[in-house]
């Protein structure tokens, strides 16, 4: 029992130091470059932005950033394919990769590390040694790929439920007169508090649409981004529609009300579903509560009678 709770306070320990290291690396770094992306604002705050930055920590994202970049020209195509996971779980910086790929390598020598510290204080406990080793590796291999995972499925999450929203709300403007691009700047504002990620690939599209990019490419990039099948539908149709000439208002109309349908099927889908995954914590938990609650006192009368008798 002892053996059993010590690995499991290691293992804890393990994925509490290693998922901190992997996902507060990216937190802080993507709080840092919107701090001083706010402070470049104004001409002090980009002469002052390298003096306030602390030189250990300034040493340790650039070694991080050569790791990756090492580890990036290994693989060019990976390369490509993890920078669009990594604009999927909203990290749109252009290193965004590299310090993901030098992440995952200080991670990997950080459990290493670990290990080797943890190890001789498991010398003589049997496989314990060999499990903690196990643990450290799996968690310094999986804790990063899984954070980013768990990024881009909350995401998809909020764009599958606000695309339907998005789609009204362009219906509306479109109907009340504006164009499509402007619609799409004046609802960004509308979303920024319900839907705060989706309205962030929406300024990027604004911003791409002023850069000069055709329509339909900026919404096939948008539809990368959003790796939705709904995102992906939508650009195919302002595609199909702005090659034939037919109405946008109505072809948007039309294609909100399918977005609404849908919307309203996975909420159906999820509700029927719903009493089939009730059934293992009703009979796990309640049923055994009630069933004591109506044998326990019939039970202790009875045995209290026989032992009167």
């Amino acid at each position: 029992m002892a053996v059993f709770q010590t690995i499991l306070t290691m293992l804890i320990l393990a994925l509490i130091s290693v998922s901190v290291a992997a996902g507060g690396f990216f937190v802080l770094r993507e709080a840092g470059l919107r701090a001083r992306r706010g402070r470049r604002l104004t001409p002090e705050g980009a002469v002052e932005d390298r003096g306030k930055r602390p030189e250990m920590l300034s040493g340790v994202v650039d070694k991080v950033r050569q790791v990756g970049d090492r580890v990036a020209i290994q693989d060019p195509a990976r390369t490509s394919a993890l920078r669009q996971e990594l604009m999927q779980a909203g990290f749109f910086n252009r290193d965004a990769v590299t310090f993901y790929l030098g992440a995952r390598v200080m991670t990997l020598a950080t459990a290493a590390v670990a290990t080797l510290l943890v190890l001789p204080l498991t010398h003589g406990k049997g496989m314990l040694g060999i499990l903690v080793a196990a643990g450290f590796s799996i968690i310094a291999l999986l804790g990063p790929e899984r954070v980013i995972k768990a990024r881009i499925s909350s995401r998809e999450r909020e764009y599958r439920d606000g695309f339907p929203d998005l789609l009204d709300l362009l219906v509306a403007s479109v109907e009340a007169g504006l164009s499509l691009d402007a619609a799409v700047g004046r609802i960004t504002d509308e979303l920024v508090r319900r839907y705060p990620h989706l309205a962030e690939h929406l300024k990027l599209l604004t911003l791409e649409l002023r850069a000069g990019r055709s329509r339909k490419d900026v919404w096939m990039r948008l539809a990368e981004r959003l790796g939705i099948d709904e995102a992906k539908s939508f650009a195919t149709m302002l595609r199909q529609s702005e090659e034939m000439g037919t109405s946008l208002g109505d072809t948007l109309k039309v294609f909100s009300d399918e977005m609404r349908n849908k919307r309203m099927m996975r909420a159906e889908a999820k509700a029927m579903a719903l009493p089939a995954k009730l059934t293992v914590p009703l009979i796990l938990f309640i049923f055994p509560c009630l069933l004591g609650v109506l044998i326990l006192p019939a039970a202790y009368k009875i045995s209290h009678m026989f032992a009167h008798q």
